[in-house]
């Protein structure tokens, strides 16, 4: 591709004629339809995107046309594509028009319509190359932005509010579509997001394009930069959702001091647990919990349901290593961000904590690794810990600790080859080989009579 031909987005002006611009895609909003003027019985169709050619300039991209044409030009790229678009208008920004797109450092955007203007993929793999790594680039000054610590912290005083922030990913929800009252389809995706002042945090996304963004990461191992994202109180939740809408700009894993510390963070939290034991917040009250499975069920459905679900299920305790050293069993965590901690540690370990000038706090719980079993399968690797791991055990950390080998055994064999009722929250993991993680949110030993009620009911559903 000759780099000749091409005109920088630094460079345009409204006096060129039939000038040819590439750049990568960093931001894309859905296609809607507005009435035309001259004849409000035809519908016309637009959608916008956002291209950058350099570190320091991006513009505004605006695709008008018929419903063919538009959602064929649509269709054809992605957010992180590389395009050229040829023969495109070049006007100045419309105050007006331009407050709900993405803000750019150019004084001018792009009109794209039919039959005068194209929008192509780059075919050229030089200039691929040459741009992907702009798309690491934040769309805003990469230190200008929010904590969620601060967002939680002014809480109301940013209701409405456009902000910058920085944040990992922990969980990614599966997108629920939706249809309104006047029959527009829709579609809804939430990202829990933390980092080292707050450990979950709600991005909702309503956007078909950024859904699509989002769903290829990776949680745990990827860092977001969403620039002019929207902060609202949410009275249902009683706090703070920051929402991605048509003037954000989301930068994955962006190329920053900032966001470089915080990914280490987020590594070292989920290689640690404390992302898992931090969970516990999050989990919903056992009572709640009805649906019976057997492992199989509890495995498929799984699969077919990329996203969080909880389940009962009557199976054994399979394997139960009670009688292992204590400092398997038992593990200290630092009070401010649950990092682990060696039993005698002094401070910290973890870098990014916010308590690691203070005088080093500790809590020791149970952290145990259970399989579950019945007639269909095991559930390997379940985690018990914390609190649920002392109401199923009966005794504290302390206690414990405290017991000879022979007590330690006696409990395990209570538990061991037992039937049990067991409450299960089934978690999406790429960790695992599996694909699953599953944590164990109350265990007993079983009612016989219940037994016999719930496993008829299930059998009968195989």
């Amino acid at each position: 591709m000759a780099f000749h031909s091409y005109i920088s987005i630094s460079e345009l002006h409204p006096s060129f004629s039939h000038p040819k611009v590439f750049g990568v895609v960093i931001a894309k909003t859905d296609v809607r339809s507005f009435p035309n003027r001259k004849n409000p019985e035809i519908e016309r169709f637009t959608f916008g995107f956002t291209i950058r050619d350099s570190p320091d300039f991006f513009i505004n991209v605006s695709a008008w046309g018929n419903q063919a044409y538009i959602t064929s030009l649509a269709d054809n790229f992605r957010i992180g594509d590389c395009v050229t678009v040829e023969n495109p208008l070049v006007s100045s920004k419309d105050p007006e028009k331009d407050k709900f797109c993405p803000a750019t450092p150019s004084h001018y955007r792009l009109l794209v319509v039919e039959p005068h203007s194209q929008v192509l993929l780059c075919t050229d793999m030089d200039t691929v190359d040459g741009l992907l790594p702009l798309m690491h680039l934040p769309a805003k000054d990469s230190a200008d932005f929010y904590s969620l610590g601060d967002i939680m912290a002014n809480g109301q005083k940013l209701d409405g509010a456009v902000i910058n922030i920085l944040a990992a990913v922990k969980t990614i929800s599966e997108a629920k579509q939706f249809t309104t009252s006047d029959g527009r389809r829709g579609q809804r995706m939430e990202v829990k997001l933390f980092d080292d002042s707050v450990s979950s945090f709600p991005l909702v996304c309503w956007d078909k394009e950024s859904i699509q963004l989002l769903q290829t990461l990776v949680p745990r191992e990827a860092v977001l930069f969403v620039a002019d994202a929207k902060t609202s109180f949410d009275s249902f939740r009683g706090g703070m959702v920051a929402t991605v809408n048509s003037r954000s700009v989301v930068t994955v894993n962006p190329d920053s001091r900032e966001a470089s510390l915080l990914f280490s963070y987020a590594k070292q939290m989920s290689e640690s647990g404390a992302l898992d034991h931090d969970e516990a917040a999050d989990h919903p009250s056992v009572d709640s919990i009805t649906d019976v499975y057997t492992v199989n069920q509890l495995k498929l459905k799984a699969k077919e349901q990329p996203d969080t679900f909880c389940g009962l299920t009557y199976s054994f305790i399979s394997k139960l290593d009670l009688d292992s050293s204590v400092s398997r069993l038992i593990k200290t965590r630092c009070s401010k961000c649950k990092f682990q901690a060696a039993e005698d540690a002094q401070s910290c370990s973890n870098q990014l904590c916010p308590g690691r000038e203070q005088p080093f706090s500790g809590a020791a719980a149970f952290d145990l690794l259970v399989d579950v079993s019945d007639h269909t399968g095991t559930l390997p690797a379940c985690s018990l810990r914390g609190a649920a791991a002392e109401q199923t055990l009966g005794c504290s950390t302390d206690e414990f600790a405290g017991w000879s080998d022979d007590q330690r055994s006696a409990l395990k064999w209570k538990f061991l080859l037992e039937r049990c009722r067991l409450c299960l929250k089934i978690c999406p993991s790429a960790r695992t080989k599996s694909g699953i993680r599953t944590v164990i949110l109350a265990c007993s030993v079983a009612d016989p009579g219940e037994v016999k009620q719930h496993m008829s009911a299930v059998l009968q559903q195989l």
